[in-house]
């Protein structure tokens, strides 16, 4: 039996059964709950063979079925990228003019389908990475302005990036997110969320870490919010408001760290989204460099969502969009509390949902007050790689009603199994490390309980080139992990 984490004092969940209807679209939400963006990393890639590239398969069907199954509203894709060349991690799905070929569709279409089926609507986030795109795909990405970044919290290294020109903005930005938006709208989505979190490249021109620009997209936060507004309108252009196509987007509530974007800026921008006409807004924190989920002061801890405070806040200056609230949800009357509070309209649910697929329907059926226990605390790296592999092991097998939802995927509160994986992790971690250090690129799922395809999960190259002292970090770190591995 999984293990929960305490509710003392339950309560009636009910006005977490409110429909919600997006302003603009006219479409309705069955419920609050969101299934939040989450990396899959169930895509191949290889950069001798683009083709192959990007492409989503039957482990996405499968598993967005099962989420929308579970009684979400909305489920939100993880990120599907615009450009081929600016992804947020090798594993990625990639929808571009280049790589928009039939069969590909075919898969997009499946999965929009079976999704709506069960009366969620279905989201798919679109992204580009710009300065955070891992270095083994562009050495010299795409950003606001060229500010490096050199290591994030990961200890990952990035390339020196190329400021956009006026031009280019258009061409290889807007663009880029009007076409992938009008490819999944042509596949039954209903609709797209922009990635403008987190760090990725709206969120650089957003913040004044990154954005150092003079022009129309620097300066004020509503001429850095410039570039979402023209994406919104382009998008608008091809996809008028009378089909009914939702268009939102995620940001950050707040940064933590030196210029990054403030809440007070936070605010404004979000005043210039609203009024734009957007459907509705995530609201989360943090950047690579500072994530916002380790900024947790008492006060936080208690409210339970990671960016409440700061989320209510912003959530009195928006006038027509939903907003929702993503990061730290635990327990119903912390959700509850969140929407009496007027502190968020809707609940966006992410790490606990990998082994609770169903966690909305338990929750207002009342089986459930909490969602399950990770044993791995605030370990961000664990409860990812735990996660991703929940994922990989749900994808594996169909859609069934006959079976639950998380038939085949591990019950991480179970101590064999949690002893297992961590051994299976720390294997994983060696070979990560041992390559990287041999100049060669490894990445993708723990090869744990994945019905004897643990290859296929994993995604290696040649020619990946680190720093001299990240080598020696990581010479010191594959120590560790070997220790680590006898003491499991």
């Amino acid at each position: 039996m999984v293990k929960r984490i305490a509710v003392e004092n339950p309560v009636d969940p009910k006005i977490l059964g409110d429909a919600l209807t997006f302003p603009t679209s006219k479409k309705v939400a069955k419920n609050r709950f969101m299934k939040a963006p989450l990396s899959e990393n169930l895509a191949k890639w290889d950069p001798t063979n683009p083709a192959i590239s990007g492409a989503a398969s039957d482990l996405h069907v499968n598993l967005y079925e099962k989420w929308a199954a579970g009684g979400f509203g909305i489920v939100v894709t993880g990120n599907i990228m615009v450009d081929q060349m600016h992804l947020e991690s090798p594993g990625n799905t990639i929808i571009t003019k280049e790589l928009d070929l039939p069969h590909r569709r075919e898969i997009w279409k499946n999965l929009a389908s079976k999704a709506k089926q069960h009366g969620t609507l279905i989201i798919a986030q679109i992204s580009h990475a710009g300065r955070q795109t891992a270095l083994i795909v562009n050495q010299h990405p795409f950003s606001s302005s060229d500010v490096q970044l050199k290591r994030d919290a990961y200890g990952r290294e990035y390339g020196v990036p190329i400021a956009l020109t006026e031009e280019q903005i258009k061409t290889e930005i807007i663009e880029k997110f009007v076409y992938t938006s009008k490819v999944l709208y042509e596949c039954g989505f209903d609709g797209v969320e922009l990635h403008g979190a987190h760090g990725y490249l709206i969120a650089q021109f957003l913040s004044r870490t990154t954005n150092k620009r003079t022009d129309k997209y620097g300066g004020s936060p509503q001429n850095r919010a410039r570039i979402v507004t023209e994406i919104y309108e382009a998008i608008r252009k091809e996809i008028p408001v009378s089909t009914g196509f939702i268009v939102g987007i995620k940001l950050n509530s707040v940064e933590f760290q030196r210029e990054g974007l403030t809440n007070e800026e936070a605010i404004q921008i979000a005043k210039e989204i609203d009024n734009v006409g957007f459907d509705f807004i995530e609201l989360s924190g943090g950047t690579y460099e500072a994530m916002g989920f380790s900024h947790k002061k008492k006060s936080t801890i208690a409210r339970e969502a990671f960016f409440l405070e700061f989320a209510e806040k912003i959530k009195l200056a928006i006038k027509s969009a939903v907003v929702y609230l993503t990061g730290g949800f635990r327990t119903v009357p912390g959700m509850v509390k969140a929407v009496e509070c007027k502190g968020t309209d809707g609940i966006g649910l992410g790490r606990p949902i990998t082994q609770d697929m169903d966690f909305p329907i338990k929750i207002l059926n009342g089986t459930v007050h909490s969602a399950i226990q990770s044993p791995f605390g605030d370990d961000l790296l664990s409860n990812g790689l735990s996660c991703n592999c929940q994922m990989a092991q749900a994808g594996l097998f169909p859609y069934s009603p006959d079976k639950p939802l998380t038939d085949g995927v591990m019950d991480i509160t179970d101590e064999k199994t949690l002893k297992e994986f961590k051994r299976a992790q720390n294997e994983f971690m060696q070979n990560v490390i041992r390559k990287m250090i041999g100049k060669q690129f490894y990445h993708g799922i723990v090869p744990y309980r994945l019905n004897g395809q643990g290859k296929d999960f994993v995604i290696e190259a040649n020619g990946f080139e680190i720093s001299f002292l990240l080598r020696t970090g990581l010479c010191a770190f594959l120590v560790f992990l070997k220790f680590q591995s006898y003491m499991c």
